[in-house]
């Protein structure tokens, strides 16, 4: 039952987010208070195959860095290939051979940008964490952001 609430709080948390477009002072202030704090969210099909995982966190960036950042991390990761890139949506995506993932940076202020990193769960790797979480604390290492994950 908790992790249905969280799952439901961080949802709407992202969907308050990607409204507030033209946020004002107070949203970009509370987005800054929870900046480097990595929230996750996964759920696993009823018989244990399919599924997703998904992290997202705010950074004091400015969204192309992060995006330039994570796609030179990524396509110098020898265990991961890019399979598309967007530079005008800042979306990536990519595999492991087993997972597809996607990641993709949005602006939400000047220098203030969320990341969010999704990946498929399947019977070869039923736990995307590992995945989902690394590349987000790959990113904010590049990036010189201290990120932290969250309690749940």
């Amino acid at each position: 039952m908790h992790r249905i609430r969280q799952a439901v709080l961080v949802v709407a948390a992202v969907v308050l987010i990607l409204s507030a477009k033209t946020a004002n002072a107070q949203w970009v202030m509370v987005a800054r208070a929870v900046s480097g704090q990595i929230q996750q969210m996964s759920h696993k099909g009823q018989n244990g195959s399919g599924g997703y995982d998904v992290a997202t966190v705010m950074l004091e960036a400015n969204a192309d860095k992060v995006y330039s950042t994570a796609l030179a991390s990524l396509k110098a990761h020898e265990g991961i290939k890019v399979t598309k890139s967007d530079a005008k949506k800042r979306l990536i995506e990519f595999t492991n051979g087993t997972q597809y993932a996607s990641l993709q940076a949005m602006p939400f202020a000047d220098k203030l940008s969320q990341l969010i990193i999704a990946s498929t769960l399947n019977d070869a790797q039923p736990d995307a964490t590992s995945l989902v979480l690394q590349g987000v604390l790959k990113v904010c290492k590049e990036m010189n952001v201290k990120c932290t994950a969250g309690e749940g």
